[in-house]
């Protein structure tokens, strides 16, 4: 039985499965010497803004790094991206605080998400694991694309005035909307985000790396450099990417020669990423999108907190308008918090074992999320 199929079969309330999270970080930091461990992820699959990485995280970042006072540490990450200045801004909190700062991608760490990647003493990807190519994203008359492809655009019309003598006039209406303003903007994007990159990667990643492997000669500081740039310029490369959202790797990091750690050939390491990131994704089954957490204490960001709508502390039950997955036929289900209570008109009794049988058609519809859902939200048990 595969681990995702094993947690389903559980069961699991939410508080069941946030106390197997922290066990899972407990056995990853235990595994990784008894280093502080930091998760920092979002739900990638929820189409909003508020997921991509913000202003807004550094407080929560910061308050979890509060409780915590090792001096190594191991940050977990799942983000589509988002702002570059933040990204620095996270990594400058990781490296004030720590002596060595481990980066470990169990799924997706996009764009912005690559550069605080490239920011690790030390990288782990396993066999899901992607980064992306970190080409800035401007937002254009309401629409998002690559600053690389805007210059790469610019060139190809300028080189073709110069080949033809002759201004396209289907060029016009483009050129037209963009200032030399936005030009600069592009071409300082790009350059930020490539800089961000070839300065850490000399600092933290390449700081230990003295021999050459191949002839084992010393590596010179211009060595590193020069290595850092390569990499930096092929990460910032959308005409080799082609698109923002292409995954990278551990074999295209190997082709780069940037060396990265593949955490699925330590067979115990992997199984407690996996099952931690398995629970991260069930987690988000809910309207959680997005985690801060440590191995004792955690921050969730919700999109609405619609159950219930008044104060958590007063809640005693949560009354669910329920519509039947095959029928359509909706019933009223009471799901009783803390303590047995009566039921109200015409009121269902949540079912223990999360399985509520329609009453019209049979059909047997899980309520394992919705559970998890309620229990999130209130911070109370279903009984």
């Amino acid at each position: 039985m595969g681990i995702y199929s094993e947690y389903l079969e559980k069961q699991l309330s939410f508080q069941e499965l946030t106390d197997e999270r922290k066990k899972q970080l407990k056995i990853i930091s235990k595994l990784r010497g008894d280093r502080d461990v930091l998760v920092y992820a979002a739900d990638l699959n929820k189409r909003v803004d508020a997921i991509s990485i913000n202003y807004a995280d550094l407080l929560p970042i910061s308050d979890q790094l509060s409780n915590l006072k090792g001096n190594k540490i191991d940050i977990i990450i799942e983000t589509p991206g988002g702002s570059g200045e933040v990204a620095e801004d996270i990594v400058r909190l990781l490296h004030d605080k720590y002596d060595e700062v481990g980066i470990i991608i169990p799924g997706w760490a996009k764009s912005a998400g690559t550069i605080i990647a490239m920011s690790g003493d030390e990288i782990l990807m396993g066999s899901l694991s992607a980064l992306g190519p970190i080409d800035a994203q401007l937002n254009w008359q309401g629409k998002h694309f690559s600053a690389h492809a805007l210059i790469e655009g610019l060139e190809k019309i300028k080189k073709e005035i110069e080949k033809t003598g002759v201004l396209n006039k289907a060029y016009i209406p483009i050129l037209q909307g963009i200032s030399p303003g936005e030009i600069k903007n592009a071409e300082n994007a790009l350059k930020f985000a490539e800089d961000l990159v070839k300065k850490w990667l000399v600092k933290y990643k390449f700081k230990n790396w003295d021999i050459h492997s191949s002839n084992q000669k010393s590596v010179t500081t211009e060595e590193k450099e020069a290595r850092a740039k390569k990499i930096a310029k092929d990460l910032c490369n959308h005409g080799y990417w082609k698109t923002h959202g292409r995954s990278i790797k551990l074999k295209d990091f190997d082709k780069m020669r940037i060396k990265i750690t593949d955490y699925s050939k330590n067979q115990n390491l992997n199984e407690a990423i996996t099952r931690y990131y398995t629970l991260l994704q069930m987690t988000f089954a809910t309207t959680i999108y997005k985690v801060f957490e440590t191995q004792g204490s955690q921050i969730y960001r919700f999109i609405a907190q619609n159950i219930p709508q008044q104060n958590p502390k007063n809640v005693t039950n949560v009354i669910i308008d329920f519509e039947c997955s095959n029928c359509k036929r909706h019933s009223k289900i009471q799901a009783n918090l803390d303590k047995k209570q009566i039921l109200q008109n015409g009121c269902i009794e949540f079912p223990k074992d999360n399985k509520y049988k329609c009453q019209n058609c049979q059909t047997e519809n899980d309520l394992s999320e919705l559970r998890r859902e309620i229990e999130a939200q209130t911070k109370k048990i279903i009984i």
